[in-house]
């Protein structure tokens, strides 16, 4: 996993206050909070079923179905991506389905939101996943307008959104600033 360390500003990211980690089973009910504030963001806010026994046994078991990354910005919970592998038969290779991705609104604009789908990119580059798949809502043009800024295209007749090939290899190659790559 790569983290920050405490090195000056650079591009807009302080990389002293942005992190990204693994969750753990702690972070069942701030993983649900996250889940309840992007049902309200998109216009949902009763949709949300899922309870903290559910991400518990689903997320936390010896069989997770699911993996969650958590970004802290100066210790402050600022977002996740909550992610699976599925499989594509056209492809013969499992990729990675994003399911949820929320960057609280205070702490938009700050980087966060890129460097988790980095993290995202590198991760599916490591495991050997042909890409990676999400849904986005069409009124969201401030999302979709930075996903295609990353590379990502809609699939033809669909919305849903994929990042392949050239793309995915420039997005986890990307330089984050003063980073360093750290064992998880």
């Amino acid at each position: 996993m790569l983290l920050p360390d405490d090195s000056p500003p650079c591009g807009g990211i302080s990389p002293a206050l942005l992190r990204i980690r693994e969750a753990s089973i702690e972070d069942v009910p701030l993983i649900l909070s996250f889940i309840q504030e992007l049902a309200e963001y998109e216009r949902e806010p009763g949709a949300v079923r899922a309870t903290e026994d559910d991400l518990i046994r689903d997320g936390f078991s010896t069989n997770p179905k699911f993996r969650v990354l958590i970004a802290e910005w100066d210790g402050n919970p600022a977002g996740m991506a909550f992610f699976f592998h599925h499989y594509s038969t056209w492809h013969g290779r499992h990729g990675l389905f994003l399911e949820d991705f929320f960057v609280r609104p205070q702490f938009r604009g700050k980087g966060v939101g890129k460097t988790l789908m980095v993290h995202l990119a590198q991760i599916a580059i490591a495991e050997n996943c042909y890409g990676m798949r999400w849904e986005v809502l069409d009124w969201n043009t401030n999302a979709i307008d930075v996903y295609q800024r990353l590379g990502a295209h809609f699939r033809e007749h669909g919305r849903v959104m994929q990042i392949t090939g050239e793309d995915l290899n420039r997005l986890s190659e990307t330089k984050l600033p003063n980073e360093k790559r750290v064992k998880a």
